[in-house]
């Protein structure tokens, strides 16, 4: 199945599966720039997050047989490995980023969101600028403390813990704000 950009990511990754070498260059030259922008907002570090998107595409090249479509989308599935690796490496150098809230508030201006398990909805909508325009404009409407706490899981890739620690607020508070409004940006964009 292709997405709406008409690459078809199932069928390279099930090339890739295969051996084919030219597969995995169409890959990389279709996300490479897409999944380093999704690590420098992760890890805030250049060298390593060129690093960790190389060592995405080997762990792609050599795991691509362990992508399943019932599992979700091959896209998805390329972003989800990429974004484990950048948090693997976030938790390895001992690297707490602060942000300034006032920042990331600002961020849905110009950020693709990627992220795994609840949002690969929404990183299929982030592929097309009118759909990514839509979920902008949805966020809009959720408080700001709700809108913080997506935008620091789904682009900072921060844990809720980290987030509840962050802008200290309990560890349940912060869960249910961010599923709440996790619901309430996809009945927006329905």
């Amino acid at each position: 199945m292709s997405s709406s950009t008409g690459f078809d990511y199932e069928g390279v990754l099930h090339q890739c599966a295969q051996g084919d070498r030219h597969a995995l260059r169409q890959l990389y030259e279709q996300e490479a720039s897409r999944l380093l922008t999704v690590v420098l907002r992760i890890l805030k570090n250049r060298p390593l997050s060129e690093d960790v998107v190389h060592d995405a595409f080997i762990k792609i090249w050599k795991n691509a047989n362990s992508y399943h479509q019932e599992l979700g989308s091959a896209r998805g599935w390329v972003y989800t490995l990429t974004r484990n690796l950048a948090l693997n490496a976030l938790k390895h150098t001992n690297r707490q980023v602060l942000a300034e809230p006032d920042f990331l508030l600002d961020l849905c201006d110009n950020q693709v969101l990627a992220s795994a398990e609840e949002s690969n909805e929404m990183q299929a909508l982030a592929e097309d600028h009118l759909a990514q325009a839509s979920l902008q404009t949805c966020l809009e409407y959720l408080e700001p403390e709700r809108k913080l706490c997506v935008l620091h899981a789904y682009v900072d890739g921060y844990t809720q813990d980290e987030i509840a620690k962050l802008i200290d607020k309990p560890l349940g508070t912060v869960k249910s704000w961010i599923k709440r409004s996790l619901n309430a940006l996809k009945e927006c964009l329905k």
